[in-house]
């Protein structure tokens, strides 16, 4: 157990990835809205993130490379290889652009509810995602995010146990799955929250910075297992936690930071404040930084964090995020739009990742039947939930 829980590492960026402002926001209005009743969306969340993450992270440290340097590598003609490339650093800058925007947006939530509104506000939270980028050293990172993490975490956890839920209405939320049109978009962005398309690129990539060895894949497995869990568990708090919520509007930062004060009391919008902030900070470090992966593969660059290029990449990703939200959009719809945007691009993503596990690339690794099963139970229903969300968003349902 010791040597176990001292292998963690990176999937602890993947957990802090998807706890940002879109899970608190996202959650948050879930439990306000529907209090328990959606809770095994995050159970069906946390299961193909596991099993999306895994498959990642297994290719990543088999093969020593990243996704996009290996659909690179295993697509012979030019022209798909070309059209591939197109996709993934398109796919991968638009969503994450939108998902940076959402991340830096909820930084500016904590910002205002401490000090009020103010336009350097987006810029502010910017520059801190970039100074803990421009250190270039996954150690610090690594460190410094699972300190953000356990911060907001507590918070969460402490309010769901201090409220006294109704313990069976818990766990018939958990494990009774219901299913209405008016809760479409929220299952989708709770999804889109949780199994967070760009974590797969990411993971991949960082496994090599930790482990080179394929009997350390048990290691990995453990560090994706207990990573993602935990993640889900604070999830599931703040669901929890907002149900206190349920039937008030959510429409502003106060509205949110409400769901803290069964415990902190007068303290609870300075207490939401901090947590929201270390959750924007977090996922504005690992959105750009996933972008910057996925184009130095695309592209062949040398893997190295402080490569000129690879800076640019995560540059771009991060300006594009401050510019978004610095333009006047409410900041809760930035992050709802950034974690639908996330729901939809999913299905493309684990489409890729199915055929990649499935090649000769890892040998005696490969997919199992199950696994196979699993991973297409996974596309299938997010295909079905992105294709419910276009046609109603389309006004054809």
């Amino acid at each position: 157990m010791k040597r176990i829980f001292k292998n963690i590492g990176p999937a602890t960026l993947v957990a802090a990835a998807f706890i940002g402002p879109g899970t608190i926001t996202i959650c948050t209005i879930t439990g306000a809205s529907f209090g328990y009743t959606l809770l095994w969306a995050m159970v069906l969340s946390m299961l193909a993130t596991i099993i999306l993450q895994e498959m990642a992270a297994r290719l990543g440290l088999i093969t020593g490379k990243g996704l996009s340097d290996i659909v690179r590598n295993q697509i012979s003609s030019k022209p798909i290889k070309i059209g591939m490339i197109v996709l993934m650093i398109s796919a991968i800058f638009v969503g994450n652009a939108a998902y940076e925007a959402g991340n830096i947006s909820g930084g500016v939530i904590g910002l205002e509810v401490l000090s009020g509104t103010a336009w350097y506000q987006p810029l502010l939270v910017g520059c801190c995602a970039f100074a803990l980028l421009m250190v270039g050293n996954y150690k610090v990172l690594e460190r410094v995010l699972i300190a953000l993490v356990v911060l907001m975490g507590i918070s969460f956890i402490a309010v769901a146990i201090a409220i006294k839920p109704n313990y069976s209405a818990v766990l018939e939320g958990l494990f009774k799955p219901s299913f209405q049109e008016d809760q479409l978009l929220l299952i989708l962005g709770l999804i889109g929250t949780t199994v967070v398309p760009y974590n797969l690129f990411l993971h991949a990539s960082l496994v090599k910075e930790k482990w080179n060895n394929h009997t350390d894949l048990k290691y990995v497995r453990w560090d994706t297992i207990i990573s993602v869990i935990l993640g889900g568990m604070v999830s599931m708090a703040i669901i929890i936690a907002a149900s206190g919520l349920q039937g008030q509007d959510i429409n502003s930062p106060a509205d949110l930071a409400r769901s803290l004060e069964p415990v902190y009391g007068s303290f609870s919008t300075t207490i939401f404040a901090i947590g929201i902030i270390a959750a924007g900070i977090t996922s504005a470090i690992t959105a750009p930084l996933a972008a910057a992966y996925v184009v130095q593969g695309c592209l062949g660059w040398n893997r190295d964090l402080r490569n000129w290029r690879f800076r640019m990449v995560w540059m771009l990703v991060l300006g594009t995020g401050v510019l978004f939200a610095s333009i006047g959009f409410k900041p809760i719809q930035v992050i709802t739009f950034a974690q639908v945007a996330n729901g939809l691009l999913l299905p493309i993503m684990a489409v890729i990742l199915l055929w990649l596990v499935n090649t000769n690339i890892l040998d005696t690794y490969k997919n199992n039947i199950f696994l196979n099963i699993m991973a297409l139970a996974v596309v299938l229903v997010t295909l079905f939930l992105g294709g419910k969300t276009i046609a109603s968003v389309a006004g054809i349902l």
